[in-house]
């Protein structure tokens, strides 16, 4: 677990958490103001349908706890987050950007939602968190909550027919292909869990 955290750690952990969450409001309102999806409900309803979305919601938990809980959270949860929400941000800007054209609030919640805070978290967790008790053994850690991402997107997808990235699309690439794409985004967090994990290493020295 996190040992006690300094101030300006917590002071900043808690920024981060409004930040996301101010993003994820304007992503909302933007989406129910152009009538993308629908209802209010039906505009919560299809933005829990993306990996980014559900990202912050735990990035903003996450960075709550750090911010006031006296035990923390834990350093391998706090680096597989943090390596996630990197990705995020480095997926969205390779392979998905330009694919929606974010105008006015939209614009600006996007860009909180795919560099601002993954940008912020990626310094905070350098500076701030806890990355001695890193272990390879915590590799596992790295993988678990994409996995329960993708398990849900799929099954919710072939429930519906809508799938929530293109590279994710079965009825459009098939299940090879698709299988193939989430295999490579895997193996690329295993990659960067072990970097992660040098990193807590280097700074135990």
């Amino acid at each position: 677990m996190f040992p006690a955290l300094p101030f300006r750690a917590r002071v900043t952990a808690f920024l981060i958490a409004c930040l996301s969450a101010a993003s994820l409001v304007g992503i909302y309102v933007y989406n129910l103001q152009s009538g993308r999806y629908g209802s209010e409900a039906e505009t919560l309803w299809a933005m829990a349908r993306f990996f980014t979305i559900l990202s912050h919601v735990l990035i903003v938990l996450t960075f709550l706890a750090a911010a006031f809980r006296r035990e923390g959270i834990g350093a391998p949860w706090g680096a597989a987050l943090t390596l996630t929400i990197v990705l995020v941000g480095a997926v969205y800007h390779t392979l998905l950007r330009g694919i929606v054209d974010f105008t006015g609030l939209g614009h600006w919640a996007d860009v909180g939602l795919h560099t601002v805070v993954p940008i912020a978290v990626l310094l905070w967790w350098l500076a701030f968190a806890p990355k001695r008790s890193l272990r390879y053994g915590d590799l596992p850690m790295f993988i678990m909550w994409p996995c329960v991402y993708v398990a849900y997107a799929l099954g919710r997808g072939a429930a519906d027919g809508t799938y929530p990235y293109p590279f994710m699309d079965v009825g459009d690439l098939g299940p090879a292909i698709v299988a193939t794409n989430l295999a490579g985004l895997l193996l690329v967090l295993l990659i960067g869990g072990v970097i992660f994990v040098m990193i807590g290493r280097f700074a135990d020295r």
